[in-house]
Formats: structure tokens, sequence, C-alpha cells
């Protein structure tokens, strides 16, 4: 039995995450506090294999994960949408100008459900954006493909040299308990 398969199908997402950035050699984690990454963010900074670094705004921590690149280390940005709705300029003078393979891993708010206009409107943008920066984009729906994405997805960005967006979809980070027991 792996610790995927001991987690309640609540936080399996978040165990299959901190197993796939482990895979992959993914050490550091720069992140903007959000309350749907909270239970991902609590694992991170408990477990010593991680460096975790939060900065006052999305973009820095762009710069952050960025410029460990370049020193030869892999890291990760996790926001939530409104927070990437900051990164359109960072993203292309300096991600897609110096084919940086930036992980980005987003916590979609503004979705079915949420009342709050701002993240709807944000929301609203989000998916244009990554389309019309061609910049590699899944939402994660399903504990079920949350392993074969994440992997897939910083696979293909080291490999590529390319910025790829892990969206977390309110389907799997927000539906009632009674819901995810099938998921």
């Amino acid at each position: 039995m792996t610790e995927l398969d001991a987690q309640p199908t609540e936080q399996r997402w978040v165990a299959a995450v901190i197993e796939a950035l482990k895979a992959n050699d993914v050490e550091l984690v720069a992140y903007v506090p959000d309350k749907v990454l909270a239970p991902l963010i609590r694992r991170i900074e408990s477990d010593p294999f991680f460096t975790v670094v939060v900065p006052a705004r999305e973009e820095e921590a762009v710069g952050i994960v960025t410029g460990a690149y370049m020193a030869g280390k892999r890291g990760i940005v996790l926001m939530q949408t409104s927070g990437f709705a900051t990164l359109p300029n960072v993203l292309a003078s300096l991600v897609l100008a110096c084919q940086i393979p930036l992980l980005m891993m987003i916590s979609e708010r503004g979705a079915v459900g949420d009342f709050q206009l701002g993240q709807v409107m944000v929301c609203r943008t989000m998916r244009p954006i990554l389309q019309s920066m061609n910049i590699d984009h899944f939402a994660l729906e399903r504990n079920d493909d949350v392993d074969f994405v994440v992997n897939g997805m910083i696979r293909q960005a080291f490999a590529t040299q390319a910025p790829a967006a892990m969206i977390l979809s309110p389907l799997l980070t927000n539906r009632p308990a009674s819901a995810r027991i099938s998921a």
C-alpha cells in the first residue's frame, strides 16, 4: 500500500501531487497563500524534502522559481486564479522568452458556483490567456487523473523547456464529501 492509497479520498489529490513533485525532483515551492491550496501547502511545509518560499506576489514567485531553474533547481509556483491574472507580462517577457519550464498549479476560483464577481471575471480570462500564450494547461477534475497529469506535465515541461499550468478544478477540491467518495 502506498501513501496515496492510505489517504482519505478527499486528500488523495494532495498525496498524488506530493508524490509527483518528489518523483520529478521538484524541490522548491513558492506560493501565495490560498484556502483551496491550504491542504497541499501544509503537507509541503511539513516535509523536509521541500524548500518553501512565501513571496508577497505571484510575479515574485515566478522570479524566484525561474532564477532557481537557471541555477539548476526545479520548482513550482502555487497560486489561485486571481494571482494568475497578474502574470501575463512576466510570462511573456521572461518565462516564454527564455524557454523556462515554469510549473504552475492554480486553484480555480470563480468557476461554477462561485459568487464573487471579481473571481468569476478573472476566471473567464485564465484559459484564454494560457491558450494565447501557447502554454500547456490541464484542469484536474478527478482524483484518478492527478498522478498521471501532474507527472506528465512536469516531465513535458522540462523536456520541452516550456511552462505548464495545472488547474485545480473545484470538482476536485471543493465537492461535498459524499460526492468525493465516488471520484
